[in-house]
């Protein structure tokens, strides 16, 4: 399914500065090439990163080998699910964010990973999407702040710029069953839970029985 594009160097392994122990105001990248690697999270209100548990149960059903994978995380925050995208092969991971201090932010762990397939722009994801300034991805992440309650929009934004059976990530504070996915024009591959959170896993131009998968 990924598109063809040439495959990266051999992993490098992340230095000691890497994989100390987070603290509070970080997050861990939990698999790849900067297993353990640390990211900052700016105190920023509503900023939600994804939790480990989640990250991990979503590149398990995507498998652990995004190589030559084209990636796009709409809203960024802490970068984190773009992040383990390029941590497992991704050759492309464009980063959206608004925020000018989480852009800052997403910078400079690019540059502290040395991470020069990821990219970060700073943009609001909704009009971005609509401009459908990139085509062809593997993978779009959503996962929006609950309380804009932009589900449907950034669904709508985001299935264009897919490859016909292309995957999309949309995390949220509700479950979307098969019903809604078939009209976004997509099917529900999994679903989980943890906690409050729900995250979905959607393959565009696809529509079957949906295996649930609780987590």
């Amino acid at each position: 399914m990924p598109t063809s594009l040439p495959r990266r160097a051999p992993l490098r392994k992340p230095s000691a500065d890497h994989v100390a122990a987070a603290t509070p105001g970080e997050i861990r990248l939990i698999g790849g090439r900067w297993k353990r690697s640390k990211l900052p999270v700016a105190d920023h209100p509503g900023l939600r990163p994804t939790p480990d548990r989640v990250r991990e149960t979503l590149f398990n059903w995507l498998g652990q080998d995004l190589a030559g994978w084209r990636v796009l995380d709409a809203f960024a925050g802490t970068g984190a699910l773009g992040f383990e995208a390029a941590s497992r092969g991704a050759g492309e991971v464009l980063l959206l964010e608004h925020d000018q201090k989480l852009a800052l932010h997403l910078q400079s762990a690019c540059r502290r990973l040395d991470a020069t397939m990821v990219r970060v722009v700073r943009a609001e994801a909704l009009g971005w999407m609509a401009r459908r300034e990139v085509s062809d991805l593997d993978l779009v992440l959503l996962d929006p702040p609950f309380g804009a309650n932009v589900f449907d929009a950034a669904v709508r934004a985001a299935l264009p710029l897919l490859t016909p059976e292309g995957w999309l990530y949309v995390e949220a504070d509700r479950a979307f069953d098969e019903d809604t996915c078939a009209a976004w024009g997509c099917r529900l591959h999994r679903h989980g839970r943890a906690g409050m959170v729900h995250f979905h896993l959607l393959q565009r131009g696809v529509v079957r029985a949906p295996d649930y998968t609780g987590a």
